[in-house]
């Protein structure tokens, strides 16, 4: 299943993280956004995975969302291409962090593709077409997982929509939380069980399902008062952290 997981890899931040990319061109305060990742690191532990935590990178805002630029799929990790100038540096200091923790290391090489972009259902792969993933990444990255033994589907992204997953999670083997917008794509239909995450909620869309739990982000009433009935929730403060278009997927690299 393709939420049962063993460990983690996270990236501490940056105090240049100030300087990352938001859409709402707001600045978060560095000290808040690094306490709310040391919440996150505690409920990755508690979800019963081994965190492993590497140093910060001074010269990469962005670097926290450590998913971005890598997949990991069994024992395999995938470099992605990130599709933004002032991340591109980020695959190559990553290339010498993932060695040590994984079998082999596959690198994407055309296009561009970016880990928020990818969902995994089992052993099947959703790639949505975004400003940060194009074509040709998607397509090199398909190449890749196929020869591991995925499949893969390419689709497209709702429009103003940053990431794929900004608008969708997996919360189990057969379930889509999703928002109103992503449900009209008709990309899940008849194919999974859906729920929509109430109007004005739908920042809590992007869940993160590890092993017994679901990760939620806190404040959203009424999505957790639907997932409360069937999942064990985990709530997090990233109230901080999303300044910066952040998920709670995007903060690690999970196998």
């Amino acid at each position: 299943m393709s939420y049962i997981f063993k460990n983690a890899l996270v990236r501490n931040p940056s105090n240049c993280i100030t300087r990352a990319i938001s859409s709402r061109g707001i600045k978060p305060i560095y000290q808040k956004v690094s306490d709310e990742h040391n919440g996150y690191i505690k409920s990755l532990v508690a979800s019963g995975i081994n965190v492993n935590v590497l140093p910060s990178l001074k010269n990469f805002p962005d670097s926290i969302f450590i998913e971005d630029p890598a997949l990991a799929y069994n024992e395999n990790c995938i470099l992605l291409r990130p599709g933004t100038k002032s991340r591109f540096g980020e695959s190559d200091v990553l290339a010498q962090d993932v060695k040590k923790y994984f079998k082999e290391i596959f690198i994407t090489k055309k296009g561009k593709i970016e880990g928020g972009d990818i969902l995994r259902i089992n052993n099947h792969f959703i790639i949505g077409l975004s400003e940060r993933t194009n074509k040709e990444g998607a397509v090199n990255l398909s190449y890749i997982l196929k020869s591991l033994g995925a499949t893969v589907e390419i689709s497209t992204t709702p429009d103003d929509v940053l990431h794929f997953k900004s608008d969708c999670s997996l919360i189990d083997e057969e379930t889509i939380l999703l928002t109103k917008t992503m449900s009209k794509l008709g990309i899940f239909n008849k194919k999974y069980k859906l729920i929509e995450v109430p109007e004005g909620e739908e920042i809590a869309t992007n869940t993160l399902r590890i092993n017994d739990h679901l990760l939620i982000p806190k404040g959203f009433k009424k999505t957790e008062e639907i997932l409360s009935k069937n999942y064990n929730l985990i709530q997090l403060d990233v109230s901080e952290i999303s300044k910066v278009d952040a998920g709670l997927s995007c903060m690690s690299i999970r196998w």
